[in-house]
């Protein structure tokens, strides 16, 4: 296991080529390359995991430089067998997400044609509207019985929102009527995304 943090030149041959390739498809963060397009054969996994908090880690040591673990991202997909691959034109490997491959720790809230907008920023630097093609949903985390948040970024790839994102979320809820059920929900680009029934509301959210 390596022992120290990852820098600029990488601390193995495998993971210094991975960012090659991966660097020669991605434009610094300003375009995303067609990951959905690319069918390489299965290479297999290494040694590379996202962490719940969003932290990357490789070989059992987080990656230090932030540029990496953007570009990397850029790269991510997964697929219909529910794992996370990273993806370049000529090979696929598989890494391990213990939770959503993103973070969202940021929210803003601005206003459209007369419609409420909630936009997200990730740790990665990906800006994303709510809204039919990037839903939000909610789950009950089955351990500690609170709220889980999470918005779709691209393909299948989820960000949870942060705890303090998600204070900021509830208070944009509202109570509606959703198919003859009256349920808090949160609205974003005309779409109503349910959180909970109305008489679920004093459950507490906090617990996360």
């Amino acid at each position: 296991m390596a022992t120290q943090e990852i820098d600029g030149k990488g601390n193995a041959d495998a993971l210094a080529a991975l960012i090659t390739r991966a660097g020669a498809q991605a434009d610094q963060g300003r375009s995303l390359p067609p990951v959905e397009r690319w069918n390489p054969a299965f290479c297999g996994d290494i040694d590379m995991e996202i962490r719940a908090d969003g932290t990357w880690f490789y070989m059992g040591t987080p990656i230090a430089r932030q540029a990496l673990v953007r570009l990397f991202s850029t790269v991510l997909r997964r697929d219909e067998d529910g794992k996370t691959y990273l993806v370049t034109p000529v090979e696929k490997l598989g890494i391990r997400v213990v939770d959503a491959p993103f973070l969202a720790v940021e929210m803003s809230v601005s206003e459209r044609d007369g419609l409420k907008v909630l936009t997200f920023r990730t740790s990665v630097g990906d800006v994303v509207e709510a809204g039919p093609g990037n839903p939000l949903r909610f789950v009950q985390d089955g351990d500690t019985q609170g709220l889980k948040p999470y918005l779709l970024v691209r393909g299948r790839l989820e960000a949870l929102l942060s705890r303090a994102v998600m204070y900021e979320l509830v208070e944009q809820g509202e109570t509606v009527d959703v198919a003859g059920q009256s349920v808090f929900a949160v609205q974003s680009n005309g779409v109503v995304f349910p959180v909970m029934p109305a008489d679920a509301l004093a459950v507490d959210v906090s617990a996360q």
